[in-house]
């Protein structure tokens, strides 16, 4: 069975591109285009792994990853985040949130794979 991955992206163009990138690796991709509709998918799906944006509409990522570390299913969920912010701040706040991995966007498919790989490979 392939492991999940769930994608919190409201930029169409880069939600193509990140389940293209790992669709290829063999993954199951899901997609929200903000934090509330992740998290209206998280409980119904099997996820093995969340990426994120951090600039979304209604909740955005920071929202998103700290409300699903309060929930002890989720507590364990490797969270990766894509972002254009890249501020040393912007990094800490993320890292401090619960993120895993802080991902500068532009990025490139390699760099994706890789990420995603060090979690559930």
């Amino acid at each position: 069975m392939s492991k999940t991955i769930l994608i919190a992206e409201d930029s169409a163009s880069v939600r193509k591109f990140i389940t293209m990138a790992l669709k290829i690796e063999g993954y199951r991709i899901i997609t929200a285009v903000d934090g509330m509709d992740a998290l209206e998918k998280l409980p119904e799906e099997g996820i093995d792994l969340l990426i994120t944006d951090l600039n979304m509409p209604n909740i955005d990522g920071l929202k998103l990853i700290k409300t699903i570390r309060e929930d002890p299913k989720f507590i364990d969920l490797p969270v990766i985040i894509l972002s254009s912010l890249s501020k040393d701040e912007d990094v800490e706040s993320g890292m401090e949130a619960g993120a895993d991995s802080y991902l500068i966007k532009p990025f490139n498919k390699k760099r994706i794979q890789y990420e995603v790989a060090k979690y559930i490979g």
